[in-house]
């Protein structure tokens, strides 16, 4: 009896569907892949987005690989088209366009869809805007070359990527943030006034502890925003974010488990036999911390889509790594190392703000799970970031007060 070449289907091209065709294609010379997207484009470079938005960079630098690149490759990409259902007794996939994809092994990589804006006014108005996309990204851009005034939604990392883009292309620029400040879920409110400091410099005005409560439009585009506490701030633009819902609809009628993302254990396997998750709709067992999680950083995406390619390949390499996710805060840096959780009541925190440089001021928060580190939050000064990584790879016991104390002025 012939031996068939393997066949695999990947859902999303993103780096982690991406990364993981890559993977398969070398260690698997003669299988069949099939990558399906519903976007238009190859892979791009979703981290370079916010320097794009900013007119730091050109679209030419965001994009990663052309479609040659994929076909030098025999990666079948297929643009623009969306799945419809996963048979997994039968082991296909369907789309909408009527294809009947057989796997070997699947991964599914599909992040998630950004959470739009439902207050009342916002569904019959233009120029209202979600930020996850290339895109997104052109179009915010066209907005705003033709707006003077600017609001940003969220108090969530896309949320500061449009106040700094908004504010270096030179829009008056309001932030309404829900929480009582950024990253509530990380920061303190000493964190918090670090990065309203940061902001303010650049002309934004920052609105804490309040909702939009409708959009007020004026011939079909914003007019101004009003909020449950009164305020009313003229809009040209708004931009939003709102979080993402993780895009697990696809197996809808198949026996995968599914919490908040899709169930995988430490080798990215679901509970359903060949089949796999990476990226964003991963929640991945993570032995660092003990425990499931969603991580929905480049880095891990990254990482997820080499092991996953690897064990649809027959591999059975287990997922330990330590994720980092750096980023451009207006005019300083932010590091996100590990898994730093403020609202996880088993994780102990301690945290540090002082002078900086050029008058910034630094802030590093540790997280410490059974004496462990497992997170670090850095604004500021990068100095002892590398370091800090490897005392989270380690997994070293940290007992003492001074101990810890000694991590957060490591340089």
């Amino acid at each position: 009896m012939t031996k068939r070449d393997k066949r695999y289907v990947i859902i999303g091209n993103g780096v982690a569907g991406t990364t993981a065709a890559e993977t398969l294609r070398k260690l698997d010379p003669n299988c069949g892949i099939h990558m399906l997207t519903n976007e238009p484009y190859p892979l791009y470079n979703r981290v370079s987005l916010p320097r794009f938005l900013q007119g730091v960079i050109g679209e030419q630098k965001v994009m990663m690989h052309d479609f040659a690149w994929h076909e030098q490759r025999a990666i079948h990409l297929v643009t623009e088209s969306m799945v419809t259902g996963v048979a997994t007794e039968e082991r296909v996939v369907v789309t909408d366009r009527g294809e009947h994809l057989p796997y070997d092994a699947l991964l599914v990589a599909t992040g998630g869809w950004a959470n739009p804006l439902r207050v009342p006014g916002a569904e019959e108005t233009k120029h209202i805007y979600n930020f996850v996309t290339l895109d997104d990204a052109r179009t915010i851009i066209a907005r705003m070359q033709e707006s003077r005034t600017a609001v940003a939604y969220g108090g969530s990392f896309i949320a500061y990527e449009l106040c700094d883009g908004f504010a270096r292309r030179k829009l008056d620029t309001t932030w309404i943030m829900r929480g009582p400040w950024w990253l509530r879920t990380c920061l303190d409110r000493d964190g918090g006034e670090v990065v309203d400091t940061i902001a303010r410099k650049f002309g934004v005005e920052v609105i804490h502890s309040d909702e939009m409560e409708a959009v007020v439009p004026r011939h079909g585009v914003p007019g101004y925003v009003k909020t449950k506490k009164g305020h009313q701030i003229q809009a040209d633009l708004i931009g939003v974010g709102l979080g993402i819902s993780l895009n697990t609809a696809i197996l809808e009628q198949a026996p995968v488990q599914v919490r908040k993302g899709i169930l995988v254990n430490e080798y990215l396997e679901a509970n359903v036999p060949g089949v796999y998750a990476a990226g964003d709709v991963a929640e991945f067992f993570d032995p660092t911390i003990v425990q499931h999680h969603i991580m929905g950083t480049w880095d891990n995406a990254l990482a997820h889509g080499r092991i996953a390619g690897a064990n649809m390949a027959g591999g059975h390499q287990a997922y330990v790594a330590v994720p980092t996710y750096t980023s451009p805060l207006f005019d300083v840096n932010i590091a996100v190392i590990g898994t730093a959780e403020s609202n996880n009541p088993e994780v102990e925190q301690i945290a540090r703000r002082e002078p900086g440089e050029k008058g910034h001021e630094n802030y590093r928060k540790l997280f410490f799970r059974e004496n462990k580190l497992v997170g670090v939050l850095m604004i500021g000064s990068p100095k002892g970031r590398k370091k800090l990584v490897e005392v989270v790879k380690s997994q070293q016991l940290i007992e003492t007060a001074a101990e810890r104390e000694a991590l957060l002025t490591l340089k």
